[in-house]
Parts: C-alpha cells; sequence; structure tokens
C-alpha cells in the first residue's frame, strides 16, 4: 500500500512538472498548446525547454513549503505523507500557472500549541526564503530590453519607452492581465533591478523568474492567513491562545470578506439602473443579484455561530454598509478584489474559521514568539490587495 502511494505521488509530480512547463511556456511566448491559426501555437522542444524556466523555480518554492512542514512533523514523531501535487492545466481557455499546488496529509493528531505553531509556520518560511531568493535573482538579473521585444514586435518602435506609450493607450491593452504590487515587489523594483529594464506590470508573465517569484509571494500570503487551519491560524493561535484567537479570527475573516466585496454594489448601481451605461438594465436583475451576493455572504458566514440567523445578520450588515460607502464621495470609487470570494467561500464553509483544540495548551516561549510575529510581517509583505486584474475598456 505504501509503495502504491509512493507511485502515485511521483506520477502527480512528473503530471504537474509537465503542466507547470506547458503553463510557464504559454505564459513567456504568448503562445498556447489548442489555439488557431497556427501562429499561435507552442513551438516543441524549445518552448518547452523555456517553460522550464519558471516551472523548476516555482516547484522548488512549492516544494520547500511543504517539506518544511513534512520534516517538522517527522521531527515531532507525527506521521504524514510525503506531498501530494495537484496538477491542473486550462490552456487558452483561462490563465493557467499548471497547479493547484501540493498538500501533505497529517496521519497522526497534533497534541500540543507548539508543536501546531512549529509546523505551521515551518512551510511558509521555509518557502518564503527560497521565493525571496528567486526573485532577488530575478529583478537583479533582468534581460536585455530585446528579450520583450521578440515576445511583442509590436514594441520595437516604441523602444525603451514601450510601457509609457502602451499605458497611454488603453484600447491597446484591452483584455491584459495587469499584476498589482504588494510591498516585497516594490521593494525589488525601487532596489535591486534596473529601471530601465524593468517590466511594466503587464508584462510580468514573460519573466519566469518573475512570475514564479510573484505567485510563491501570493500563495505564502494566503497560506499565512491568520485564521482557521491555515498555516497563518496555526501561527496566531499558538502566540495568543484559544480564548483571543477564536475572538481575533473571525473579526478578521468578516474584514476579508467585506473588503472583497467592496464597489460590487453601489448607490450610483441603483441611482444608474435604465439608463443606457447602467452595469444593470433594470431593478429586477439588480436586486436579483444582490440577492444572491446576499445569500453567498451569508454561506461564508454559516459556520460563525451556532445561530444560522446570525450569518444573515452578518450577511445583511456588510451589504448595507457597503452600499453606505459606497455613497460617500471619498469612497464611492473604491474597489475590493471580488476575486477573493473563492478562498473566502472555502474558508468559511469547509475549512473552518475557528482552530481546533489542543490536549497541552502551554504559551510559546520568547523565540517562538518573535519569529510568529516575523511570520506575520511577512504576510504583510507578501499580502497583494489586488493581485490580479484585467483591463476592460468597456467597464470605463
Amino acid at each position: 500500500m505504501k509503495h502504491k502511494t509512493l507511485v502515485i505521488q511521483l506520477i502527480l509530480f512528473v503530471v504537474t512538472l509537465i503542466t507547470t512547463t506547458l503553463a510557464g511556456a504559454e505564459a513567456m511566448t504568448g503562445r498556447f498548446f489548442f489555439f488557431l491559426p497556427e501562429s499561435y501555437i507552442l513551438h516543441f522542444p524549445d518552448d518547452f525547454w523555456q517553460g522550464l524556466q519558471f516551472s523548476i523555480p516555482f516547484l522548488a518554492i512549492l516544494t520547500c513549503h511543504e517539506f518544511g512542514h513534512y520534516f517538522t512533523a517527522r521531527f515531532y514523531k507525527i506521521r504524514t505523507t510525503l506531498p501530494y501535487y495537484i496538477p491542473m492545466w486550462l490552456s487558452a481557455l483561462a490563465m493557467s500557472i499548471g497547479t493547484l499546488g501540493a498538500v501533505i496529509r497529517i496521519l497522526d493528531k497534533t497534541r500540543t500549541r507548539k508543536q501546531y505553531f512549529d509546523i505551521g509556520i515551518a512551510g511558509p518560511l521555509a518557502g518564503f526564503v527560497v521565493g525571496f531568493g528567486v526573485l532577488w535573482y530575478g529583478f537583479s538579473h533582468l534581460p536585455a530590453i530585446d528579450y520583450i521585444f521578440k515576445i511583442h514586435p509590436e514594441y520595437v518602435k516604441y523602444g525603451l519607452n514601450y510601457a509609457h506609450e502602451m499605458s497611454k493607450n488603453a484600447n491597446l491593452l484591452n483584455g491584459q492581465m495587469v499584476l498589482g504590487d504588494n510591498l516585497l515587489f516594490m521593494f525589488f523594483k525601487e532596489f535591486v533591478a534596473d529601471p530601465v529594464l524593468l517590466p511594466p506590470n503587464f508584462e510580468i508573465m514573460h519573466y519566469p523568474l518573475l512570475w514564479a517569484g510573484y505567485l510563491s509571494l501570493f500563495f505564502t500570503a494566503l497560506n499565512l492567513f491568520p485564521i482557521g487551519q491555515l498555516d497563518g491560524g496555526h501561527i496566531l493561535y499558538g502566540l495568543i491562545g484559544k480564548k483571543k484567537f477564536n475572538i481575533v479570527a473571525p473579526v478578521i475573516f468578516i474584514l476579508f470578506v467585506f473588503y472583497a466585496g467592496i464597489g460590487m454594489f453601489t448607490v450610483a448601481d441603483i441611482k444608474a439602473i435604465g439608463q443606457a451605461n447602467a452595469a444593470y438594465t433594470s431593478d429586477t436583475d439588480f436586486f436579483l443579484w444582490l440577492m444572491v451576493y446576499v445569500y453567498f455572504l451569508r454561506v461564508c458566514f454559516s459556520k460563525l455561530s451556532e445561530n444560522p440567523l446570525n450569518a444573515w445578520v452578518l450577511a445583511l450588515a456588510v451589504v448595507v454598509i457597503q452600499l453606505g460607502m459606497s455613497a460617500i464621495p471619498y469612497f464611492e470609487h473604491v474597489q475590493g478584489f471580488s476575486g477573493f470570494f473563492p478562498f473566502a467561500f472555502l474558508l468559511g464553509r469547509f475549512l473552518g474559521v475557528y482552530h481546533p483544540d489542543v490536549e497541552v495548551d502551554e504559551p510559546l516561549d520568547l523565540k517562538r514568539k518573535l519569529l510568529g510575529w516575523f511570520a506575520l510581517v511577512v504576510f504583510v509583505l507578501c499580502f497583494t490587495p489586488h493581485p490580479f486584474m484585467l483591463i476592460d475598456v468597456s467597464a470605463k
């Protein structure tokens, strides 16, 4: 049985290596595995070897993260599996990174607060160290400007000023994905990168080390979110204990969901109903989607309290405050990031916001407390408020 499991894990790793390599090749070249006309199809084997420049550093970061958990659990003699890699590749159908990540299964019960803390913090810190190194090297060894011109020959006429010229005409970037900045990315751009060679955020995907590093920061931030059984939840639980955690974690979760939905429904939408430029063609359309949104929030909040009425009250309160904010001039154009909703749904409905109890609830020593607060600083450095944005000229 153990041998069979190892074979499955090895096969999943090889398939994930292939799918991330294909995804990397697509991102770097702008060509796809399935696409017509022929000029848009990946060229093998050249493009495949290029894709390895993304898949190898990206999987290295992911693997270090998972083995950080694995070796720490084994240190405590807690049985755990090797990582299960999850391949996922959509080709031209949608933006793909080739994987949904990797997971390990802890087979024994984690008994103490210290064990939860150590196992939880080891993964993201190990991945962060490797990701930091990948980004440092990537930003300090940017290729010559001819690199992007080979991918986008239409930029040649603009020369080194191509980013500015493209940004001036939004129609040229319609449908293009733009990456948001986090504090760490801003640091690398300001103090490490050569400003002449630095690509704009709508071209980062073509630079394999930058793209792999950016994704590593994004996933590190998600893992360090201080909620439930996420790595960040284990860390915060270890730092402040059960009583405080069960107060702080739901508040953080509600604020996270609140932020994700800012700007989805506004007072301006209500006023614009029936007008030619309205986002909703009728009041029925608007209120139907509003009710769907309220119900979705209610599902996200359903496990915060044993009383189901509380979930409805929270959902309605969030919507009312969001609508009220949209009527204030300073906040009327503020937008959250609705792309966080799938993650919020996963947390609220399945993973849970609260942390499981432990048999031995001893406080952490000073060394672990300092490391824990450092990990939460890493979360702040890696978190991107708008990680992936799509330029839509028609929405303006």
